[in-house]
């Protein structure tokens, strides 16, 4: 019975594809459907989304400047992918690629290479000083290079592995919680709707999360960018 609960998670190949890849490209063409348009008086859909951009805008406002507005585009369209990934996963018998660390890992490492080669783009070697403390004695350099490396890949897995471990976790309490619910409603009766309340409540807390997760990846993807427009 528990094995049952991680079939959730397998991979499995489709014609050409597998149902990971095909996700991502569903939840690409959702976000696209979803996105086309505009129109000159907003309907409630329209409102929701231009307050989505206008908070985005004013993040990366504040933690990159005018000069990281360039970088709006990238946060906000990072932002939809990968809350559309968790959203869809939601449903009955979809699969989530969110939940694999590889698939999260490869987004975060991704990053944070972009990252890397885009301050080397602007400020050539003296990129590499953010490893370096401003006032250090001289004769700890080797030690601090070392641990500020440490701590700069560190960026990369911390951010995918956070993101894969609690929609991990969320889906697995979702589907427990969900065949006890069944499992009691079929046993006795009306005492069940205990359960299948609790449901709804584990439902609209794994919305939050799918919501929140994909809200701190972008967010921390913003701070990490504004090593490409300042050296600290």
């Amino acid at each position: 019975m528990s094995g049952a609960y991680f079939d959730q998670f397998k991979v499995v190949g489709l014609i050409v594809l597998t149902n990971s890849s095909m996700m991502m490209i569903i939840a690409a063409i959702v976000v696209l459907l979803l996105f086309r348009g505009a129109q000159l008086i907003p309907d409630r859909w329209q409102s929701i989304i231009e307050s989505i951009y206008d908070h985005f805008h004013g993040v990366v406002k504040d933690n990159l400047g005018l000069g990281g507005l360039k970088y709006f585009a990238f946060i906000v369209s990072l932002f939809f992918f990968i809350v559309f990934l968790n959203l869809l996963g939601l449903f009955p018998c979809v699969f989530t690629p969110t939940v694999h660390i590889v698939v999260t890992l490869g987004l975060s490492f991704s990053i944070i290479i972009g990252v890397t080669l885009a301050g080397l783009w602007g400020f050539k070697w003296d990129f590499f000083s953010i490893l370096m403390p401003g006032g250090a004695p001289l004769g700890l350099a080797p030690l601090l290079v070392l641990i500020e490396t440490v701590s700069y890949v560190s960026r990369a897995i911390s951010l995918g592995v956070r993101l894969a471990a609690n929609l991990s976790a969320g889906h697995l309490l979702f589907a427990i919680l969900a065949g006890f619910g069944f499992s009691l409603l079929m046993v006795s009766g009306f005492v069940g709707v205990l359960p299948l309340l609790i449901m709804v409540f584990i439902t609209l807390l794994e919305v939050a999360v799918a919501v929140i997760q994909a809200y701190v990846f972008c967010l921390l993807t913003t701070i990490y960018l504004a090593d490409t427009i300042v050296l600290h």
